[in-house]
């Protein structure tokens, strides 16, 4: 076995001649413990709410959504469009009109936007997994109807099956300035069928409706916004890449074709800062608690003055008295790692399967999600094993050598 570390664990294990040290010893594989236990916590959390929005925003987003770089609406080239259902590993292609529009039921308005779909965008989708009330149902016969947002239902104050259907207003796109009221907007009616909910930044702004009904309100005939599309299953992440690769080149630079991560960047970047923000603050504040590692080791080495001269006269060598304190203080870290680990490992798992920290009053979630990845639990012992390394070379640097000249 390693002399040094045969000797630093019987230090660390052992009982002192002065009892303070043992106590110290402890606080201090107590406050690294709670810090790692604190960091993979957070982390396992964050892991889970980023996975809770991704999986409520991919019922809504495409896998992959096709649309220009400039301009907002454009005539699908039907060609291109034939070539993408038939491209291996997309199942369904749907094109999409939307642009913002007035809602008002009664005396309530806002400003929300209308999305048209044709048939295939629930199955493209999803959506009518997020329904918390009512069915999916845009056509009946020849009666339109709209799925709304949670959060428009809410401002609006208005359910399924209306006595009154929503009142929808667009601008005329050949109305001039001096045009009145009512012959300066498109007025149509709809009634809604289903309330689903995805997020707030989603559901308080949409309505789907029929592509025949958007078209005519917004007073377009061909055009579409979007083209959105979904993959087959189980295609791994470089299967998926390479299509998107090949519909990029087959629409060229005009457009832009960007998968669910790029269609919301802004709100992966800021929950990716956020992460990371909160691991290195927790992160400064373990640094903290294992100042007390600097505290336990300086004390043990006054403690240790005989046994240093005893190694001494025994053989061992300055290097190695050295390592031997230098190890002692590095054990503290890694131990109080060790627990810490586990205890958070076992919080996870808890709240993961009892649910102890819930969501009251929560139609999407009941619980705290928390999901655990290899990746943080490595990053997280890696920054303990680096702070308990500087934490045991200092005192041994500064100490030690006054007992070893």
């Amino acid at each position: 076995m390693y002399f040094p570390f045969f000797i630093a664990r019987r230090y660390l294990f052992s009982k002192k001649s002065q009892n303070v040290i043992n106590i110290i010893s402890g606080i201090s594989v107590f406050g690294v413990a709670i810090g790692t236990m604190a960091l993979i916590v957070i982390l396992s959390v964050f892991n889970g709410l980023d996975s809770l929005i991704k999986s409520m925003l991919n019922s809504f987003d495409p896998e992959l959504k096709i649309s220009l770089n400039e301009g907002k609406f454009f005539v699908p080239d039907s060609l291109k469009v034939s070539e993408l259902k038939q491209m291996k590993g997309i199942l369904y292609v749907s094109q999409v009109l939307e642009d913002q529009a007035l809602l008002q039921y009664g005396d309530r308005q806002i400003i929300g936007i209308v999305k048209g779909v044709d048939s295939t965008f629930a199955k493209a989708t999803r959506i009518d997994t997020t329904l918390t009330d009512g069915t999916f149902l845009l056509k009946n016969g020849n009666e339109n109807h709209a799925v709304i947002g949670n959060g428009v239902a809410y401002f609006l104050s208005v359910g399924v099956n209306l006595l009154h259907p929503l009142q929808v207003y667009v601008p005329r796109r050949q109305a001039s300035i001096n045009s009145v009221v009512d012959d300066a907007f498109n007025k149509q009616y709809i009634a809604p069928s289903g309330i689903f909910y995805v997020s707030n930044e989603i559901s308080d702004k949409y309505i789907l409706v029929p592509m025949d009904f958007a078209r005519g309100l917004f007073e377009y005939e061909k055009e579409v916004s979007a083209l959105e599309l979904r993959f087959a299953d189980r295609l791994s992440d470089h299967q998926k890449a390479k299509i998107q690769q090949k519909v990029k080149e087959l629409f060229g630079p005009r457009f832009r074709v960007e998968n669910r991560i790029e269609q919301h960047e802004l709100m992966n970047k800021i929950m990716r800062s956020e992460k990371w923000a909160t691991f290195l603050i927790l992160s400064f504040i373990l640094i903290i608690a294992s100042f007390n590692i600097v505290g336990s080791l300086t004390m043990l080495i006054l403690d240790k003055t005989k046994d240093i001269g005893t190694l001494r006269s025994m053989g061992a060598s300055n290097k190695t008295v050295k390592q031997i304190f230098f190890v002692e203080g590095w054990m503290i870290s890694l131990l109080g790692a060790g627990i810490g680990l586990v205890i958070g490992v076992l919080l996870c798992l808890a709240q993961m399967y009892l649910g102890l920290i819930r969501f009251p009053n929560s139609t999407i979630i009941s619980a705290y999600p928390v999901v655990m990845r290899l990746t943080d639990f490595l990053a997280v012992f890696s920054v303990v094993a680096l702070i308990g390394l500087f934490t045991a070379w200092y005192p041994v640097r500064n100490f030690a050598k006054r007992y070893l000249l």
